[in-house]
């Protein structure tokens, strides 16, 4: 049975909508990451954050109001007509929701604690329920009035690839006949000073499979897809999901867990090493996710298939991430004149990592079916294989 990705709305740092991704993910010079000192005014840090404000949820539940919740309003509006045809199609109960975060309103729970500190008071309007981690999926629900299954998936970076997974899985069991799946994380001063704590944070633009990588760019996102088993311009062929557990935040050195899951995937879609046209990389530029997965990529793949870490465009977008590359690699099946999403580094080529075919600006080529890796911590470890119709 096929899950297709039918409809997608985004907002990252690259943009607002299908248009605006797509145009700065195939662009000739890199863009999207940016410095600022909002979130650390210690150490000015690259972040990958999305321009401009965020909807009015004043109409909302109090717990539903989140920059969180903003950044979904901005990804569902792009899809809104098309949810609501297979809401009216199907009825509210056969549609579900499906989604992966890690941040949820902690953001907004910062902003209290720091009011509280100083005036001995909450900030008017703040309430905990904010930063609970299922408001982004009941949020949804709420806003649109389904009532089938409704869950949040929270396994760090693998979140939202494997809320995809779940959709398909959902539609599989005959659980619904649409989902809408995807993820969001927003910007907050908790998983800056957590990675920064790890020393996994790069005060510069990330530099992917480079010998001179430093660590991340951390980012926001939302990306939502309507899943449903009527043709649409990208299949969801396959999944891999794996847990290494090797280290509570360090991956597996040979990359054994992330091997896995791209074999998984492959397999579940009926596609061989040679199908894949471009792999849509983890790629955080860390010194150790970097070689694990340069390891596992020649082990699944070999070194021919265009590679690209997309973070130094986007920041890693955590909860959001595995959504996020998913589509833009449905960006990438799509794209009408071929282009593939280049490899932003500085060029200089870590030479203890396996040669992988790392992808130049303007380059092109056919592709029917893409990959893309999400690596968490504590192993989870997931991937997505997509195919164009």
């Amino acid at each position: 049975m096929s899950a297709w990705l039918s409809e997608l709305g985004l907002v990252c740092s690259l943009g607002e909508g299908q248009a605006a991704v797509r145009e700065a993910l195939f662009g000739g010079a890199p863009s999207g990451v940016a410095t600022s000192d909002f979130f650390s005014a210690d150490r000015p840090l690259a972040l990958g954050r999305v321009a401009g404000a965020t909807p009015s949820l004043a109409h909302a539940a109090t717990e539903f109001r989140s920059r969180n919740n903003g950044l979904l309003s901005l990804a569902l509006a792009q899809l809104r007509p098309a949810v609501e045809a297979a809401i009216a199609r199907h009825g509210p109960a056969r549609v579900g929701i499906v989604l992966g975060t890690s941040t949820s309103g902690i953001g907004e729970a910062e902003l209290a604690i720091d009011a509280q500190v100083k005036t001995g008071a909450f900030t008017p309007g703040y309430h905990y329920t904010q930063q609970e981690l299922g408001s982004p999926a009941r949020f949804l629900a709420t806003t649109l009035g389904t009532r089938g299954p409704t869950s949040v998936i929270s396994t760090a970076c693998s979140s939202s690839a494997k809320a995809l997974a779940s959709a398909a899985r959902w539609l599989e069991a005959g659980l619904v006949d649409a989902v809408v799946a995807g993820g969001s994380d927003s910007l907050c001063r908790f998983t800056i000073a957590g990675f920064s704590a790890l020393e996994s944070v790069a005060a510069e633009r990330c530099n992917p499979m480079s010998r001179n990588r430093k660590g991340i760019n951390i980012g926001e996102a939302a990306t939502l897809f309507l899943v449903t088993r009527e043709e649409g311009p990208v299949r969801l062929a396959g999944w891999g999901e794996t847990s290494d557990a090797h280290h509570l935040s360090a991956p597996d050195p040979g990359g054994k867990g992330a091997a896995e899951a791209m074999r998984l995937a492959l397999s579940r879609a009926q596609l061989g090493a040679k199908d894949i046209g471009y792999l849509n990389l983890h790629g955080t530029a860390t010194p150790q996710n970097d070689a694990m997965e340069a390891r596992a990529v020649e082990a699944v793949l070999g070194l021919d298939v265009p590679s690209s870490s997309t973070k130094p465009l986007t920041g890693h977008t955590l909860g959001a991430a595995g959504a996020l590359e998913a589509a833009l690699c449905w960006l990438t099946l799509t794209d009408g004149a071929g282009r593939l999403p280049p490899h932003w580094f500085d060029g200089e080529r870590d030479p203890d990592l396996p040669p992988l075919h790392l992808v130049q600006a303007g380059q092109r080529g056919p592709v029917r079916a893409a990959l893309s890796n999400s690596f968490a911590f504590g192993g989870s470890n997931a991937a997505l294989a997509l195919v164009r119709s």
